[in-house]
């Protein structure tokens, strides 16, 4: 078998790139306070709302992936915080913390030439880790652009 381990890296990198697109640490960069609880006029999330549930769903996929034993979340309730407004600074600070810790554990995962990411992961019934690091990927770029979206619409993206 050849050495996949450049092709391992690339796909690790895709979970925090800024190739085609802002990533999640530059999204979350600068915000002001008093506006990671705001609902701009016409969408439905805050950037708190967003950071949380990037924060949720990444640390699901993570358990699910590693976990001896998973148990499956209530979709929507498990995902998405109900309040727009962070509980604290403090709680803001640890989600975007908590993202990154798990992306870099995701890296890991990825990279780690033990794992087989063709191999079906033991919680799920087809899921691939591959297929687990992409879904991780692709669905925080999604949200990340809407977080971008967010702060423009808040007046708060740099130019």
């Amino acid at each position: 078998m050849p050495d996949d381990k450049e092709l391992r890296k690339q796909i690790a990198r895709t979970l925090e790139w800024e190739e085609a697109h802002a990533g999640f640490d530059r999204a979350v960069d600068g915000l002001p306070t008093p506006l990671r609880g705001k609902v701009p006029k016409g969408l439905p999330y805050s950037p708190w709302q967003l950071v949380e549930h990037i924060r949720r769903t990444q640390a699901d996929v993570l358990e699910f992936c590693q976990a001896e034993r998973y148990e499956e979340k209530q979709w929507p309730k498990d995902y998405w915080p109900e309040s727009a407004d962070p509980p604290s600074a403090k709680a803001w600070d640890d989600s975007i913390t908590a993202v990154r810790r798990d992306r870099k554990a995701l890296e890991a995962l990825t990279t780690n030439p033990k794992t087989d990411l063709m191999a079906r992961v033991p919680n799920g019934t087809t899921q691939t880790y591959l297929r687990e690091v992409l879904l991780v990927a692709d669905h925080t770029a999604y949200h990340v652009g809407e977080l971008v979206v967010v702060r423009r619409l808040l007046e708060a993206w740099p130019t």
